[in-house]
């Protein structure tokens, strides 16, 4: 679920960059009123003002949904690792005992091959 939100999100990060680069500034319609370029004759006679502006408004809203989810995951995960974590000293003490114990039982076998028994 994590990681179909982050996919989301990043193409709502990319959508919003090139709506935003595509669309024109305050002073673009001063230039075109003036003769400097056609003013955005491609999106029709007003231009591609109101269709880029709705869909930079729904690339903005999925945008702030998916931050929202994000973080609301992130928090619960996190909560779920610190239950992990309040064991973990335990579970470190108890990996210590089984290698001191694998350890003294090496020791005891090299004990027992250096001492055999005579056979004769």
């Amino acid at each position: 679920m994590e990681q179909l939100l982050m996919v989301i999100h990043v193409f709502a990060c990319i959508g919003i960059v090139i709506l935003v680069l595509l669309q024109h500034g305050k002073g673009a319609d001063i230039g075109a009123a003036f003769g400097s370029g056609a003013s955005s004759t491609v999106f029709g006679s007003q231009g591609s003002g109101s269709f880029l502006l709705r869909l930079t408004s729904a690339f903005a809203a999925i945008f702030f949904i998916t931050s929202l989810s994000l973080g609301y995951l992130a928090t619960s995960s996190q909560k779920k690792l610190t239950g992990v974590a309040t064991s973990l000293p335990i579970a470190l003490e108890e990996q210590e005992n089984i290698d001191a114990n694998s350890a003294n039982q090496q020791q005891d076998n090299k004990r027992s091959d250096t001492i055999s028994p005579n056979e004769d």
